[in-house]
């Protein structure tokens, strides 16, 4: 019981000085002068220099070894920061001249970003597809426009002019913050040697795959967010899966990285079914050839390689009743929609698959399909501001 109350204390205690204490030392460090120089990159989704970072990171350094360049890095919300970690990060976003974070990150909002520095959100998705943030407003336990939340970014990079009012909406800011120049991270999907080289390299990772045509299945989660996220597995018949399949196709899945229960594969179909809960999924779309998705972004990369997807939205009017999108479904999606995994199997099987609608789909959401997406942003966000 000791320990219990002393747990209990201590969490108090800290979450203390991680709201207020951080603020405090947030503005304690307006002493000193914004760097000119020093970009810090923050993140509480991974903590890795992975997907935009990796790729913005890379353009700077060809470009300036004069910058300063900072990385706050953490796998997750709910990973907590040392104190000395919350007095660097403070310290950090006072001073840096760019500050470029991917995902939501709730220790930011309620800072007033400096005069002469810049926030921007370079988020994980392409596209607009499932709405989010202020978009959610109407529908059932979502934020009101009194939140702070994405409301102090400065910039925000997008894939097309096309989805410019929707990411506006979602993030309560208006449109000329909105920097339809491309998704850094997507730069590889238009270099033709470096998919050539990545599918080589996996094919040699997973020898298994040989001879096989490869499904991902690649779903988003269920759930209010992180800390209740779950899929369904009930809505899977592996058995049918395997008895249709098996001879023609290798069956991936890559699950959102919210759902921390992985799926339970049993040993007779262990030479059909993989989980690659671990792998980057943009890696495995280079040796993917039909995807398997229900409201994933996943589909606006996948689409450039184009190749058929299907849609397994056996939960569309919940789901939309819950979380709702920026355009109809049915004519959104390019591939088919199915319901049932029987209905699944006798698409795949006779390759009904509906891919004509891909290239007006790509056409829609990229206005840039050259791999440049990271030069431009270093070029127009960074470069140009120095």
């Amino acid at each position: 019981m000791h320990n219990y109350f002393k747990k209990k204390f201590n969490n108090f205690v800290y979450r203390g000085i991680r709201s207020k204490g951080f603020r405090f030392f947030y503005r304690i460090f307006h002493l000193f002068k914004v760097k000119p120089n020093r970009i810090l990159f923050a993140s509480d989704s991974h903590s890795n220099l992975d997907g935009n970072f990796k790729f913005i990171y890379s353009e700077l350094i060809k470009r300036d070894s004069q910058l300063d360049i900072r990385f706050m890095l953490k796998s997750s919300i709910g990973t907590k920061k040392t104190i000395k970690e919350l007095v660097l990060l403070a310290y950090y976003i006072a001073t840096a001249r760019f500050i470029i974070i991917d995902d939501f990150y709730p220790m930011i909002y309620p800072l007033k970003i400096r005069s002469g520095a810049d926030l921007i959100q370079v988020w994980h998705a392409v596209g607009a597809f499932k709405k989010f943030g202020f978009s959610r407003s109407e529908l059932p336990g979502n934020q009101l426009y009194t939140s702070l939340y994405h409301k102090n970014y400065t910039k925000v990079v997008v894939s097309s002019q096309s989805v410019v009012k929707h990411y506006a909406e979602g993030f309560g800011i208006s449109k000329d913050k909105i920097y339809p120049i491309g998704i850094p991270r997507t730069d590889v999907f238009f270099d033709e040697q470096y998919k050539h080289l990545k599918r080589k390299e996996l094919l040699n990772r997973y020898p298994y795959i040989k001879n096989k045509k490869v499904i991902l299945f690649a779903p988003t989660f269920r759930g209010n967010g992180q800390n209740s996220a779950y899929y369904p597995f009930e809505q899977l018949d592996l058995k049918l899966l395997y008895e249709k399949l098996n001879s023609e196709y290798i069956f991936f899945f890559k699950l959102h990285p919210f759902i921390t229960t992985k799926i339970d594969i049993p040993a007779q179909y262990q030479d059909f079914f993989f989980d690659h809960f671990k792998q980057d999924i943009n890696e495995l779309l280079f040796i993917t050839d039909i995807l398997i998705t229900d409201y994933s972004s996943v589909c606006f990369e996948f689409a450039l390689f184009d190749k058929p997807m299907m849609f397994y939205a056996f939960d569309l009017g919940e789901y939309k009743y819950q979380r709702d999108f920026y355009f109809d479904y049915h004519s959104f999606i390019p591939g088919n929609m199915v319901r049932t995994m029987d209905e699944m199997v006798e698409k795949i099987i006779h390759g009904d698959f509906s891919k004509e609608k891909i290239k007006d789909f790509v056409d829609y959401f990229y206005d840039y399909k050259d791999g440049l997406s990271s030069k431009r942003f270093v070029e127009q966000l960074i470069i140009q501001k120095l």
